[in-house]
C-alpha cells in the first residue's frame, strides 16, 4: 500500500500541496463561479455543461456526458488491468431556481445558498484535475474525475447509480463534499422516503361540519408516527418534512399528503420502523373502511438509499484517514452518514465519503464554508487520489 508520508514530501505533489494555500483566492473565485450556476435537484443541466468546460479548459481530453448529464473527465493511467478510481461530487442543490444566489465572504468565512453543498465539492475536483494535468503527476490506474446528479432531496442517488452501474465493483470510490473536513465515512445511513397521499369526502365547513377530513386523518397519522419509540443506538430517526393539503379554510379538505422521511444506522432497525409504519397506516385504513367514511390512506416510496459498509481497514479508507493526518488534521472523526457513498458501500465496494473544509447552515440561504481549512482539504483530496491510483 501507498506510503502517503513518503507521497507527501515528493517535490512535485509538496509543490502542488503548497500551491494551494498560495492560490487560495483564485480556487475560492472558481466555487463561486459554480456556485452562481443554478443547480435544483432535476435541472443539473446547466452546471453539468459548466463543469464539462472547466474540465476541458483545464486540459483533459476525455470529457463526455451521459443521458442524466452526469460529466466525467477520465485521465488516464499507465496500466489499464489496474481498478479505476472514481472520485465524484454532486453537481445538485436544494434551492430552486429563482434562489437568489449572491454570495458574501465575513472574515474566514463564505456565505451563499449550496457554497459548501455542493459547490466547494465540486470546486475541489476541479483544483484535482488542474493539477493532474499541469503537473504532470503520475498514476497507474485509471482516474475518473465524475460530476453527478441527483444527490439531493428527491434524486434519490439517481446520478451516483449509474455511475456505480457503469464502474462496478471493479473502481474504488472516493465522494467528496464541501464540508466535514477531518471526518471520513466508510459506513452510510439507510434511508426510506414515502409520500403518503389521503382522499376523503370533505365539503362546506358548516354545512358539511362531520364529513371526514383528509387533513384531520393526516393530523392523526402524524401523532401516531411521532408516538413510535425508536433506539438512539443505532441511531434511527423519523420526520415528517412537508404537509400540503386543503382549498381553503372553510372547506374540509379532500385531499391532504405529507412526505416522510426515515433513517437508521441499522438496515435491521430500519425495515422495522418502517413496517412500524405500514403498520399505522393499515390500522387507519382499517378504522375508516368499517366506518365507510370514504377516506383511504395510500404510501408511495419516493426514495430508498441503501445502507451499507466497509470496514476501517479497508485500503481506501486506511488512504484517507493517513491523508487527512499528513495535511496536518490530527483528529480524524469517523461519522456514519447519507452521501452518494450509500450507492458503493451498500453493495460492498471499496469507497469513502471526504470533505475539503469547515461548513454550517448547510441547505440554508446563509449557508457558509470556513476557509481556513480549504488548501488542507483540496491536500488531502489529491493524496487520496494519487495513493489510490497508485
Amino acid at each position: 500500500m501507498t506510503n502517503i508520508t513518503e507521497l507527501a514530501q515528493q517535490p512535485a505533489v509538496r509543490a502542488a500541496l503548497a500551491d494551494y494555500h498560495a492560490r487560495l483566492d483564485d480556487i475560492l473565485a472558481q466555487i463561486v463561479a459554480i456556485q452562481q450556476v443554478p443547480a435544483p435537484t432535476f435541472d443539473e443541466a446547466r452546471r453539468a455543461e459548466y463543469m464539462a468546460a472547466q474540465f476541458r479548459a483545464a486540459g483533459v481530453a476525455e470529457v463526455s456526458r451521459d443521458g442524466l448529464h452526469n460529466v466525467f473527465a477520465r485521465l488516464p493511467g499507465r496500466d489499464a488491468s489496474r481498478p479505476p478510481l472514481v472520485v465524484s461530487a454532486h453537481l445538485d442543490t436544494v434551492f430552486p431556481e429563482a434562489t437568489d444566489l449572491t454570495t458574501r465572504r465575513d472574515g474566514a468565512r463564505l456565505y451563499g445558498p449550496g457554497i459548501g453543498d455542493n459547490s466547494t465539492g465540486l470546486g475541489g475536483l476541479l483544483v484535482l484535475a488542474q493539477t493532474l494535468v499541469k503537473r504532470r503527476l503520475p498514476h497507474a490506474a485509471d482516474l475518473y474525475i465524475v460530476a453527478n446528479v441527483g444527490e439531493e432531496g428527491l434524486g434519490d442517488l439517481r446520478g451516483m447509480r449509474a455511475v456505480v452501474e457503469r464502474f462496478g465493483g471493479r473502481a474504488v470510490y472516493v465522494v467528496v463534499e464541501g464540508g466535514l473536513f477531518g471526518q471520513l465515512t466508510h459506513q452510510a445511513i439507510g434511508v426510506r422516503r414515502y409520500r403518503v397521499e389521503v382522499t376523503a369526502p370533505g365539503g362546506h365547513s358548516w354545512g358539511g361540519f362531520g364529513a371526514a377530513s383528509a387533513i384531520h386523518v393526516l393530523g392523526h397519522l402524524i401523532t401516531a408516527i411521532d408516538g413510535l419509540e425508536v433506539p438512539a443506538t443505532p441511531k434511527t430517526t423519523y420526520n415528517v418534512g412537508i404537509i400540503e393539503g386543503g382549498t381553503s379554510i372553510n372547506t374540509i379538505a379532500n385531499a391532504a399528503r405529507l412526505w416522510l422521511d426515515l433513517r437508521s444506522e441499522a438496515p435491521d432497525e430500519l425495515e422495522r420502523l418502517v413496517g412500524q409504519v405500514q403498520g399505522i397506516l393499515q390500522a387507519i385504513n382499517e378504522e375508516h373502511e368499517a366506518a365507510d367514511d370514504g377516506v383511504r390512506l395510500v404510501a408511495e416510496v419516493v426514495g430508498n438509499r441503501p445502507a451499507g459498509a466497509v470496514a476501517r481497514d479497508t485500503p481506501i479508507v486506511v488512504h484517507a484517514d493517513a491523508a487527512l493526518r499528513a495535511v496536518g488534521c490530527p483528529d480524524v472523526h469517523y461519522i456514519v452518514s447519507s452521501t452518494d457513498a450509500n450507492v458503493p458501500l451498500s453493495r460492498g465496494y471499496e469507497a469513502v465519503c471526504l470533505g475539503l473544509t469547515h461548513s454550517g447552515n448547510s441547505h440554508r440561504p446563509d449557508e457558509y464554508i470556513d476557509i481556513t481549512h480549504l488548501p488542507d482539504g483540496l491536500g488531502q483530496l489529491l493524496l487520496v487520489a494519487l495513493a489510490a491510483a497508485g
